[in-house]
């Protein structure tokens, strides 16, 4: 390469950094600067009426497992923030194994559908999306709560003499992060199962392969990869929901997206709200971390 190409080619490359400079601080200053200022208030001491004093402190990390006692001023496990946890996690798994064993067969009678009609189903899948997550959450405490359409109709048929207690429980938060984040597990689900080629079910039923089989080894490692991607999108959101644990669990059932709004809030407590927050950004990332280590083998492998 001459000389000439060679400047030609630094100046390209100085041009296109100029032209992403403003994408560049944008990100820095809206995306960055945020995740620094609660990396930072992590390893501080919380104030006495809020905010933090600026002197190095781990009690916010350590405040996530652990409490210290007001009287002797000694550290004990913190059940009540192992209780959130656990909860959180628990949750999110059951939602994200519930809307795969609803979305899978929903987005496989979408994907078998004529062409024509395929359309009209992903609009009606797609719908919910078009109301606030706020009313959606309402709408469904108007069917589980006491008072709601789901006891008045089984109390009329004869079913139950009392109303079921659903609302303000763990079971009221996972129906209703279920039916939140449906779609999120269908629409993935469908891109992976439409371009299946349903050739090799007559191919597997010609080899004497029972249904359960060809579910086994023919449909799920093919579409794997919009199972992953779609038990991210679920379980991401799901364990950090905030919304529906609050009008569903009634403040009671607590998740971590809640536990950290109490810390920046009437706890008072902005280092451990800081590290509760990083803390949940981690096993986000991890998460994600292993649906790319999964999307790149299927790749490798050539699915």
């Amino acid at each position: 390469m001459s000389a000439a190409e060679e400047a030609q080619a630094a100046q390209s490359v100085r041009n296109g950094w100029l032209l992403s400079t403003p994408a560049l601080v944008i990100l820095t200053l809206f995306a960055v600067g945020p995740l620094m200022i609660v990396v930072v208030y992590s390893f501080l001491a919380p104030g006495q009426y809020g905010n933090v004093e600026w002197a190095f402190s781990l009690d916010g990390w350590r405040g996530i497992l652990w409490t210290k006692d007001i009287f002797d001023d000694t550290w004990g496990m913190a059940d009540a923030n192992v209780t959130i946890f656990w909860r959180s996690i628990k949750l999110s798994v059951l939602t994200t194994v519930l809307t795969f064993a609803v979305g899978f067969p929903t987005a496989w009678f979408i994907a078998t559908r004529p062409a024509k009609s395929r359309a009209l189903w992903l609009f009606l899948i797609t719908i919910p999306f078009w109301t606030n997550l706020l009313i959606r959450t309402y709408a469904i405490n108007e069917v589980i709560r006491n008072e709601g359409l789901l006891n008045t109709v089984l109390i009329k048929l004869g079913l139950i003499s009392e109303p079921l207690r659903i609302i303000y429980t763990d079971t009221a938060v996972f129906i209703g992060m279920a039916y939140v984040y449906l779609p999120l597990m269908v629409l993935p689900l469908f891109a992976a199962i439409d371009r299946f080629d349903m050739r090799l079910l007559e191919a597997g039923y010609d080899l004497y392969a029972s249904r359960m089989q060809v579910l086994r080894r023919v449909i799920l490692p093919i579409v794997k990869p919009g199972i992953i991607a779609g038990s991210i999108l679920v379980f991401v959101p799901s364990l950090g929901a905030y919304v529906t644990p609050r009008v569903l669990g009634g403040g009671k059932q607590m998740m971590i997206g809640n536990f950290i709004d109490l810390q920046f809030g009437q706890g008072r407590n902005w280092p451990l709200g800081a590290a509760l927050s990083l803390t949940l950004l981690i096993i986000v990332t991890v998460a994600l971390l292993i649906y790319v280590k999964y999307a790149n083998r299927d790749v490798s492998n050539g699915h």
